[in-house]
């Protein structure tokens, strides 16, 4: 087991990639970053496991996919590659879990701070959208940027857990807005969920966070022109 001092190494590592951390992503003692601050060493029935996957985590975020090699990550997690693959088989099956344990921890977070009206519950949503875009280097969805580099594969597990996990924000985004009295609820948050991918696409094209506040805008008179 790596000494504490050994966690703060992967922690600086991780800490050059803040923007890794997504929209509804936990900072938890549970979560990949809390992994990488040693907060689940000692608790973790598989610590070994968890290390390989919060450094896979880092250097798939920093670097991509396609470039980040087995050998790369068995050496940032200080494990063989022959202990790598006993928990592992595979690169294409590392970051199906990867992406997996980011979509477990996103859900459990998302909607926690979306409540009241509607309009509260907009405001909140592209607020805390502004928020993660003002990361230092923050590079966008994760998710996203790797479906887009594995366009040429539709079939990867990646990508069938990419849309699962879009799927099921929108479906949590159309709950709170039917439990906040909106008509059309989910249709409503189809809407307002292509409005938050394009915010954060142009976000990251422009650099400017206004895009946020546009989106809520728009968001906003689409629900009260919904609501005539």
């Amino acid at each position: 087991m790596p000494s504490q001092r050994e966690g703060r190494n992967w922690l600086q590592r991780a800490e050059k990639v803040t923007d890794a951390i997504p929209f509804g992503f936990s900072t938890g003692v549970n979560s990949l970053p809390g992994i990488l601050r040693g907060d689940c060493m000692v608790r973790s029935a598989e610590p070994t496991r968890q290390r390989i996957l919060a450094a896979a985590y880092v250097l798939f975020r920093q670097r991509g996919y396609s470039r980040v090699s087995m050998d790369e990550i068995a050496a940032a997690t200080r494990v063989t590659k022959r202990t790598l693959y006993n928990h592992f088989q595979s690169k294409d099956q590392l970051l199906a879990f990867v992406l997996e344990a980011q979509n477990e921890l996103a859900l459990a977070t998302f909607g926690d701070k979306l409540s009241g009206s509607p309009a509260a519950i907009i405001d909140g949503l592209f607020r805390d959208l502004a928020v993660w875009a003002d990361r230092p280097r923050w590079a966008g969805s994760g998710f996203t940027r790797l479906v887009i580099e594995l366009a040429d594969l539709p079939g990867h597990p990646a990508r069938a857990i990419a849309r699962r996990h879009k799927a099921l924000l929108e479906t949590h985004l159309g709950d709170l807005l039917k439990r906040a009295g909106v008509r059309e609820a989910h249709r409503r948050a189809r809407e307002i969920w292509l409005l938050s991918e394009g915010a954060i696409s142009l976000m990251l094209v422009h650099g400017d966070r206004a895009y946020a506040a546009a989106a809520a805008d728009a968001a906003k008179r689409l629900l009260r022109s919904s609501s005539r």
